[in-house]
């Protein structure tokens, strides 16, 4: 699951955000104060950061081509809470900024904003794996990637393949 180099720029928190939940075993490093402070969480923002996760993880699956998994908050709902100021510096160059950088979803907006606009968000994917959902950054050439490791999901799924055409 984690041998895959991080998401760039922004989008590292989105995947750190989405990897925070181990979906096989059930650990949320939200539970923790050293998880908390990774993500520059509160305790009370926990609740908040939980949603998001799992909206950020229906746009990740879809972004592999998957459908999503349970029922969540639209993803366009809870960004519609952190809105985006544009910038101008000096030589003319515009920019977005959050307009609260303080709050976790202004700086997922951000990220989402500047990945959209240099084309690398549709390559933050979700593993195919239902037991997994592991976010990843899909660097291979066709931008095609399946599964967060092909050593451990990947693998799995081709070996049930496997045994579903030997044993029908």
């Amino acid at each position: 699951m984690m041998e895959r180099a991080p998401a760039p720029g922004g989008l590292a928190l989105i995947e750190a955000l989405v990897n925070s939940l181990h979906i096989e075993t059930r650990v949320d490093s939200l539970d923790t104060p050293t998880g908390r402070a990774a993500l520059g969480l509160a305790e009370g923002e926990v609740p908040a950061a939980r949603e998001l996760r799992e909206a950020l993880r229906v746009a990740c699956l879809a972004h592999a081509g998957h459908p999503p998994h349970g029922t969540t908050t639209p993803l366009a709902d809870l960004l519609a809470e952190a809105p985006l100021v544009v910038t101008v510096d000096d030589r003319g160059a515009a920019g977005l900024r959050p307009a609260a950088p303080d709050r976790l979803v202004s700086r997922v907006a951000e990220a989402i904003a500047t990945a959209s606009a240099d084309g690398s968000w549709a390559r933050l994917k979700a593993c195919q794996a239902p037991d997994c959902h592991w976010a990843y950054y899909d660097r291979s050439p066709g931008g095609r990637s399946r599964w967060c490791s092909m050593s451990v999901c990947g693998a799995r799924a081709k070996m049930r393949t496997y045994r579903a055409r030997r044993n029908p």
